[in-house]
């Protein structure tokens, strides 16, 4: 059995609403243990048996039963959580300090090489990209909602994304791993 943390789209926005104490509760439902979550954004870990992607196709398939609508799930193992924690994809880059934070979004697959090349048109000196796995590492230079950068045509080169900081990617390793 092992661990692992599903990262949800779109809780807690708008409409969708869910106390982390039933988010807890519905993938106890689903035979999965020691469940925590951490922050009310959609940050599950737990342990359980099978493979990532197929823990993602339960839990989107058992959340939608529960919650009545679609709730996209990025299911990532122990290992590769703590390689996010850990990376540094612009430590050898240079330009002027980022201010913004560091974000990490997580893909259901790992990119082609056709489309990492293409991501390099969606870059520019105020945003910068990098993919590492099924990650895409952006950087902005100040806040999020400063930024000019072109998500839906991000998200139609990538496909589904969610995205998290780095730190709280940090921190749920440190709390739950």
């Amino acid at each position: 059995m092992g661990r692992y943390a599903a990262f949800l789209r779109g809780m807690n926005l708008g409409k969708r609403r869910i106390k982390n104490t039933e988010l807890v509760a519905n993938f106890e439902r689903m035979g999965l243990l020691n469940v925590e979550a951490f922050l009310a954004s959609g940050n599950v870990a737990f342990q359980g048996r099978g493979s990532a992607r197929a823990l993602e196709v339960t839990i989107e398939r058992e959340l939608q039963a529960a919650l009545n609508y679609q709730v996209p799930t990025f299911v990532r193992t122990e290992e590769e959580l703590r390689a996010i924690a850990k990376a540094t994809p612009f430590a050898a880059r240079k330009g002027r300090p980022r201010e913004g934070k560091l974000q990490v979004a997580l893909l259901k697959t790992a990119p082609s090489t056709e489309a990492a090349q293409g991501l390099r048109a969606f870059e520019s000196v105020d945003d910068w990209l990098a993919i590492i796995g099924q990650e895409l590492y952006w950087w902005p230079s100040g806040g999020i909602s400063e930024s000019e950068i072109d998500w839906k045509g991000i998200d139609t080169l990538l496909g589904a994304m969610t995205i998290r900081t780095h730190r709280t990617m940090e921190r749920l390793v440190t709390k739950c791993f």
